[in-house]
């Protein structure tokens, strides 16, 4: 289970370090057990964010099944997608 206070402080931690592979390395260390992926926002086309922010999207995964996919529920979350937004 991942909370929505979570969710923003996570938010909050990439916002002040900046969006990289150490920040998303960070994360793993700080918020175990949960699990961070680290991808491109296009690569997740039409799907809604559970938190949107500068340069940022962040996704919920649920990974109960043996297949992992996004959910909107936070009670079910396993994990978090961290979708880098790139401009135009």
């Amino acid at each position: 289970m991942i909370t929505v206070e979570q969710t923003q402080e996570i938010a909050q931690k990439i916002a002040e370090l900046g969006l990289s592979d150490s920040t998303v390395s960070e994360l793993r260390q700080d918020y175990r057990p949960i699990h961070f992926t680290y991808c491109m926002d296009d690569d997740l086309p039409n799907n809604t964010p559970i938190l949107s922010q500068d340069g940022f999207n962040l996704y919920l995964i649920d990974g109960r099944e043996h297949c992992l996919c996004l959910t909107q529920d936070y009670a079910t979350a396993t994990g978090i997608v961290v979708a880098e937004i790139i401009p135009d």
